[in-house]
């Protein structure tokens, strides 16, 4: 065996899954599952002791400690589920008795719980059955058990009364029953309707009372197992970063409404003296206080910090809860939650009055998912781990503290801590990033195009670096950033790189089953050991450098040197994961797939020599020993990162021959160091003005105190003067107050003897009185007597007489009972005959059916007994053949044997290609999401190519359309044209005839004005002929005057008739025929031009409305025209765009297959 042992000294990690998964032994020690262990942990102290799990357990299910915290039971399944009682009072967690549920099949324990004395233990068994099982746990006697649920409805949790050890409850998916034990069974003592609840947890508040918590948030209240009522959990909250909080809530609850998140759940509850805390939701604890009316207030809630960098709902606030616990003292409170994380919250603390209040973390934060990598450095104590979380730690190993953390957008996938400790290196699924650790920060300030970069590891110098992408390893300079070396010749997945002390060399072991050892300076393989039947999983250098270790596959551990393999280890059942190797050169450390650690001794035996420790939960991913040789550390897929001290065995540490110096040396900017200098500053001047200030204030506090004591010694001097004078003016008063008392009190007791005399007198006389009364009333009673003995005769003649009555009459009726009697009788005897003749017949129809089957069966005996006497003979030949087959059965057993071995060799092989099927499915993921991208992408564009595709043949059968529909309008157009032509060609036909009537116009008129002209002259001729018809007149006038002379009249007439007759004759006929042809003429004209005005103005109103009519049609059809070609030029210009889009899509499309290709082409290389 080896000389050196490790034990475990400290654990970083929280195992999830596990019920009731932290509790308290006592004030400050705290029980927590991690790995394949239970932790406690003392927070005074900050130190750990470890209670290991049971050696082939498979799976840890649930935690319960006893109420007088003392013993711890632990429900483990493996080849049969078990719960293990420990007694924590001892020093090593002694184990005390181990619980089975005897006969029954039981896979899984999925909740327990104490009693209030401890005596008595229940668990609950998972499905199908759902047997609850009652146990005298000291005895390991069970006491009785029940099935409490069926498949469809599991059980969550499970309790004793915390004052009655007989009542039981149980709560679950529609499932809340209550359990008395009595008469040695478990009966339920109420049925409640709560078919359609989902219980995830309960608690006992009172003897008869129990809450309940539902995953719809509500709280129920049971008393005696009946539903009572439900408590209000709403509260007020106006604060604004509460306000906030709800908003971002609500945002959280609308991005889970898919999920089925979308109302707090309520996953523990746990009671205490002032009433009882309860998880609300994600992230929230919730303390209800009693209230005088017997009920319960919602005073206070404790939530989980967010991340100060994020202004959403971070993923640390959105954790559910898993279990709440509190101190015996009912000082601290501390939570665990589903992402592996352990808060605590003092309850005594003067803060808790504030509005908002905060979970700190127990220790520090624990990674929740799979640890990817870890790396030590040789200058400081830290060690580094990365993990699928997306955050990378530097963890400090002598101090137990977690020195920073880091959270990144991707899953980082390796880890490598520069020699120095101040620089990481980080792979992941896109780059390889070198980061500083800065005092407070991990910042990147070199990235490297290294994908999938799953291990990497600084040179022991720290002036180089190598790092894996797939089957190719490159080696970059530190100082140049520049790639010096490619190495490639493994076929598969490299799954292991080491430095050997000098840097001369480099070790790298792969899938492909070799193992390759290349020269750092040429590139060049220096030895080579390949083995197809084996995938490695990890390779070391030895302590001297000579030789390699390497594990995979093939359930050994190899020892390589020159090309050749010096030993073998062989494993049990279980391969190995990784190796790693002391540098004192005296142990070999190896993990596996179940969790479990060997300890192999150097040089390695022939034998299977080794220590196995229980570890983890999950297979080991990384394990390294630091450069002191002081401490193993170990990850696994748990996210555990646990801390071995290695020593001999009389508990030394292991001395190493390197002298290591450890520095206290950190980074930090230039801009943070000025920044936090002249906060120093700043603070400083504040310190001193504070310092004055209180100074000052102290000196004012003195002098105001100095005040103050002088007044209140004058006050309290004077007060005790005035107390004496009072007191002795009390005293006076007093002695006066005695004198008058004593006076008073003979004065009372004569008077008081005077009265005793007077009552005896008064009371004599009413006793007298009262006898005279007496006998009064004994005279009435036995008058009284008499009267009721003679009513009481009376009476019992009377009732003599009724009784006669009676008798009689029931006589009558008896005689008639009878007869009906008799008559019955003799119905049932007939009816017994015939029953008794129906009997016999039976009888004799049943001996003949059992005489026929007697013979029968006889029959059938005497032919079984020839068969039984051949299957004798038959027998004996089966014997024969029955050994022969036996040992065709050992032969078979033994080929079975060594199919089993080759069965486990090929289940190592199965689990090293499974790990690494994960690690492709890793890598297949990250190209499948960006596949998927590229496909949501491409089927993105595809619907935009069929969306333009339908919308061309939109547009196209629009187009169509719009073409038939253009062409009878174009017919339309073009008759419209015609007729437009037409109506052109009559508006110039009318313009001509318009031109003729207004020449025709015009000649009229001139004509007209030569008629006025003669119509002038006409006018003055008639004017002459009035003149010279006056002149007429006048000389006849004149001559009437001569009326008397005759002579002078004939004078007068001859020289009339000379001067007017003679030419007046010729122009009258003249004028006559003028004026007649004047009037004819002017006749003609005015009915001419009266004509052509009537036919001008019909013309000019036809004209008009013909003009204003096509005006009106051409204005209409110019618009449409106009409306039809922009349309048109629109659905061109988009027919074009669509067109122009549509071979843009093609073109990508027959650009992307090709470009698709490519990343397929590299991930299957």
């Amino acid at each position: 065996m080896s000389s050196v042992v490790a034990q475990p000294l400290f654990s970083f990690g929280l195992r999830a899954g596990v019920r009731n998964s932290v509790c308290f032994c006592d004030e400050h020690t705290v029980v927590f599952p991690c790995g394949n262990s239970c932790v406690c942990y003392n927070t005074f102290r900050r130190a750990q002791r470890f209670i290991p799990g049971s050696e082939k357990s498979q799976g840890m299910h649930a935690l319960a400690i006893s109420p007088n915290r003392r013993y711890l039971a632990l429900s483990e399944c493996g080849e049969r589920a078990t719960i293990t009682v420990f007694d924590l009072q001892h020093e090593q967690g002694r184990k005390r008795k181990v619980l089975t549920a005897g006969e029954l099949p039981v896979e899984e324990f999925v909740c327990m719980a104490f009693s209030h004395d401890s005596k008595y233990l229940i668990g609950q068994t998972g499905g199908p059955e759902w047997t609850l099982i009652f146990w005298l746990w000291e005895k390991q006697k069970v006491l009785a058990t029940v099935k409490t649920s069926t498949s469809s409805n599991p059980v969550t949790q499970v309790s004793f009364n915390p004052h009655n050890n007989t009542q039981l409850c149980v709560s679950g998916a529609g499932v809340f029953k209550p359990f008395r034990y009595s008469e040695g069974a478990l009966k339920q003592s109420s049925f409640p309707k709560v078919e359609a609840i989902h219980f995830l947890c309960h608690t006992w508040v009172t003897e008869e009372r129990v809450i309940a918590g539902t995953d719809s948030g509500r709280l129920l209240v049971f008393e005696s197992g009946d539903l009572r009522r439900e408590i209000n959990t709403a509260v007020q909250e106006t604060d604004s970063n509460s306000l906030l909080r709800q908003v971002a809530m609500k945002k959280m609850k609308d991005a889970e409404v898919a999920e089925g998140l979308s109302v707090p759940r309520i996953t523990a509850i746990l009671s205490y003296s002032k009433g009882f805390a309860c998880s609300y939701g994600a992230g929230t604890v919730c303390l209800f206080e009693k209230t005088e009316e017997d009920g319960y207030r919602r005073s206070r809630d404790i939530r989980i910090p967010a991340n100060p960098d994020s202004s959403e709902l971070s993923p640390a606030e959105s954790q559910l809860i898993d279990t709440i616990c509190m101190s015996p003292a009912e000082e601290t409170l501390v939570i665990s939650t589903d992402r592996g994380q352990l808060y605590s919250f003092s309850l005594s603390s003067p803060d808790i009055n504030k509005e908002e209040l905060h979970f700190e973390f127990l220790t520090q934060s624990f990674h929740s998912k799979s640890i990817t990598g870890l790396s030590v450095c040789i200058r400081k104590p830290l060690a580094a781990t990365s993990s699928l979380d997306h955050s990378v730690r530097i963890w400090n190993y002598e101090t137990k503290v977690l020195e920073l953390y880091k959270e990144f957008q991707e899953e980082a996938l390796s880890v490598a801590l520069h020699p120095t400790g101040l620089f990481i290196l980080v792979g992941f699924s896109d780059k390889l990033r070198l980061m500083n650790l800065l005092i407070d920060d991990i910042r990147t300030f070199k990235e490297f195009t290294v994908r999938g970069c799953r291990e990497c590891a600084f040179s022991h110098g720290g002036h180089m670096f190598a790092a894996v992408n797939g089957n190719v390893i490159h080696i970059y300079s530190v100082t140049s950033f520049q790639n010096i070396l490619n190495l490639k010749g493994h076929n598969g997945k490299v799954r292991g790189i080491e430095w050997s002390l000098d840097d001369s060399r480099l070790v790298s072991c792969g899938m492909d089953g070799a193992v390759y050892e290349w020269n750092a300076q040429t590139g060049k393989r220096e030895s080579e050991s390949v083995l197809k039947s084996c995938s490695y999983t990890d390779v070391s250098f030895s302590s001297d450098g000579k030789t390699l270790l390497a594990v995979g596959t093939d359930l050994t551990l190899k020892e390589i040197q020159d090309c050749q393999v010096l030993r073998e280890v062989p494993a049990d059942e279980v391969a190995h994961t990784t190796v790693a190797v002391s540098h004192s050169g005296r142990v070999v450390f190896t993990g596996t797939p179940s969790g479990t650690i060997r300890a192999v001794k150097y040089p390695l035996p022939l034998q299977k020599e080794w220590i196995t420790y229980q570890a983890h939960c999950g297979p080991i991913t990384k394990m390294v020993m630091t450069w002191d040789d002081q401490f193993l550390l170990t990850a696994a897929e748990d996210g555990c990162l646990l801390m071995w001290k290695v020593t001999d065995k009389e508990g030394r540490g292991l001395k190493s021959n390197r002298q290591i110096i450890q520095t206290e040396e950190i980074l930090v900017t230039k801009s943070d160091l000025e920044e936090k200098t002249q906060i120093m500053l700043e603070l400083k001047l504040r310190l001193e003005e504070l310092q004055m200030e209180n100074e000052y204030q102290l000196r004012l506090k003195d002098m105001n105190y100095n005040e103050k004591m002088k007044e209140l010694s004058d006050a309290f001097t004077q007060q005790i003067d005035s107390l004496k004078a009072v007191q002795q003016a009390l005293k006076t008063e007093m002695e006066k107050q005695q004198r008058e008392h004593q006076q008073s009190s003979a004065e009372i007791a004569v008077r008081h003897s005077e009265e005793l005399k007077e009552l005896e007198v008064s009371y004599s006389q009413k006793l007298i009185t009262e006898h005279e009364r007496f006998q009064d009333l004994v005279h009435k009673n036995e008058r009284m007597q008499e009267d009721y003995e003679k009513q009481l005769k009376a009476a019992e003649e009377s009732k003599v007489q009724t009784v006669e009555e009676l008798r009689q009459i029931c006589e009558a009726k008896l005689e008639e009972k009878t007869q009906i009697l008799m008559q019955c009788q003799e119905d049932a005897q007939q009816q017994v005959r015939e029953f008794k003749e129906i009997v016999r017949q039976v009888e004799e129809d049943e001996e003949r059916k059992i005489h026929d089957i007697q013979v029968k069966y006889e029959k059938k005996l005497h032919t079984a007994k020839e068969t039984n006497t051949s299957l004798k003979g038959e027998t004996c030949l089966m014997t024969q053949k029955f050994y022969s087959l036996q040992r065709q059965i050992d032969e078979r057993c033994s080929d079975i044997n060594k199919l089993k071995q080759e069965r486990q060799r090929l289940l190592g092989l199965i689990r090293s290609l499974e790990s690494d099927i994960e690690d492709l499915k890793r890598t297949i993921s990250g190209h499948e999401r960006t596949n998927h991208d590229k496909d949501n992408t491409i089927c993105s564009l595809k619907k935009k190519n069929q969306e333009l595709e339908k919308l061309k043949f939109v547009l196209d059968f629009q187009l169509n359309e719009m073409k038939y529909q253009t062409e009878p309008q174009q017919e339309d157009i073009n008759e419209k044209k015609e007729r437009i032509h037409q109506l052109q060609e009559e508006l110039v036909q009318i313009d001509k005839s318009n031109t003729h009537l207004k020449l025709s116009v015009s000649e009229l008129r001139l004509k007209l004005r030569s008629r006025d002209k003669e119509m002038h002259k006409e006018t003055q001729k008639v004017k002459d002929l009035d003149t010279h018809l006056q002149r007429l007149k006048s000389d006849l006038h004149n001559c009437v005057g001569f009326i008397q002379d005759p002579r002078r009249l004939k004078e007068s007439v001859q020289a009339i008739y000379a001067r007017y007759v003679a030419d007046g004759v010729e122009i009258s006929g003249v004028e006559e025929e003028i004026q007649r042809a004047f009037c004819r003429q002017r006749d003609r004209l005015e009915k001419t031009v009266n004509g052509l005005r009537a036919r001008l103005a019909r013309s000019a109103e036809q004209h008009e409305q013909v003009y204003v009519k096509i005006m009106k049609e051409n204005v209409g059809l110019i618009t449409e025209i106009n409306d039809l070609r922009k349309e048109l030029l629109l659905q061109r210009t988009q027919v074009k765009d669509y067109k122009s889009q549509l071979s843009a899509l093609k073109k990508s499309n027959r650009s992307r297959p090709s470009s698709e290709e490519g990343p397929k082409k590299g991930v299957s290389a």
